[in-house]
């Protein structure tokens, strides 16, 4: 297949192009390079431009010959969301609809679309399974959830078939060093605490010390990015074998701590990590965890990459490759 990857030139887009490509499909990687990197565009051609220029859109589809669609641009920082929610809501959601309505017209019908964890808001159970209510609580995962929401839509009345993934805490590199997460500014704790043990930050914050977990620290489901690049390249293999439309948790089923993650760290690099403790930051949850069954049973996810020492291996080895 022709694959158009939008945002593919940034983090979890890129790894997608490359297991994409690996899967024997064209990646067409469709990027503003608001994030995106040129170097992380290795997979196919690259086209810069943005999804809220339609007539670009529009002469992409029709020279590229697209086969199906896997859609990771958005704007992805809860807090700015909260702050700024007009550029969340027109870059992550209308866009979408400039990208849907080009699809449409240009008669192509599956999408992978990558959600969020943040459409379901504060957790009322845990591990959250897909059943769980989605009530969000920032406009960030609210401009997902009205995405979601399209995509009901679009397949009722123009027969779209869609895979909607649910991330959890996207970490690590390609195994292979030849890509790997570069934001400006950088917010995933993984890479923050990297940068500490590096010599490039002081110290790493940690907020909240007093969770009801073994540490007293948050605990996140952290899921390697080329275990939900994977996840990708097989919802859109079931789209394509006629499975029907699907909404997926994407993450391993275990929690690391805040302190967890720092030791795994420390551990791989052979350096101490300075700490400064703070309060709870408002609204961050003691615990997320994934209950991703659903992916096992429907499209044979299981995540390869489960160990944090593995994954903070990984994203170690890509920050130090020079």
């Amino acid at each position: 297949m022709i694959v158009l990857i939008t945002g593919g030139a940034g983090y979890i887009g890129s790894h997608t192009a490359k297991i994409m490509a690996r899967a024997g499909h064209t990646p067409i990687v469709l990027d503003n390079m608001t994030f995106g990197h040129e170097w992380a565009a290795k997979w196919g051609p690259l086209e810069k431009g943005d999804l809220s220029d339609t007539a670009f859109l529009a002469d992409v589809f029709k020279r590229h010959k697209i086969d199906a669609v896997v859609h990771f641009a958005a704007n992805a920082f809860v807090g700015e969301s909260m702050t700024n929610p007009k550029k969340y809501f027109r870059n992550n959601t209308v866009n979408t609809l400039n990208l849907l309505d080009a699809m449409v017209d240009a008669n192509v019908k599956e999408i992978v679309f990558s959600s969020t964890c943040a459409t379901y808001g504060d957790p009322h159970y845990m591990p959250l399974d897909e059943l769980h209510p989605q009530n969000p609580v920032n406009p960030y995962g609210e401009s997902k959830f009205f995405v979601e929401r399209m995509l009901h839509w679009y397949a009722a009345a123009y027969g779209i078939r869609f895979a909607a993934l649910r991330y959890f805490n996207a970490a690590g590199a390609d195994p292979e060093g030849e890509i790997g997460e570069d934001h400006t500014p950088e917010t995933h704790l993984i890479p923050l605490v990297i940068e500490v043990a590096l010599g490039k930050r002081p110290h790493i914050g940690v907020f909240g010390t007093d969770y009801p977990t073994p540490d007293g620290t948050a605990i996140r489901d952290y899921i390697h990015v080329n275990d939900l690049a994977d996840a990708h390249v097989r919802a859109l293999n079931h789209l394509k074998m006629g499975g029907k439309n699907l909404k997926l948790n994407l993450g391993t089923g275990r929690g690391n701590s805040v302190r967890e993650v720092i030791a795994a760290v420390e551990a791989v690099s052979g350096k101490i990590v300075s700490v400064i403790e703070s309060p709870r930051r408002p609204g961050d949850p003691a615990e997320l965890i994934a209950n991703a069954t659903l992916a096992r049973e429907t499209i044979g996810w299981i995540p390869q990459y489960t160990d944090i020492r593995v994954i903070a291996e990984h994203a170690w080895k890509w920050h130090t490759r020079k």
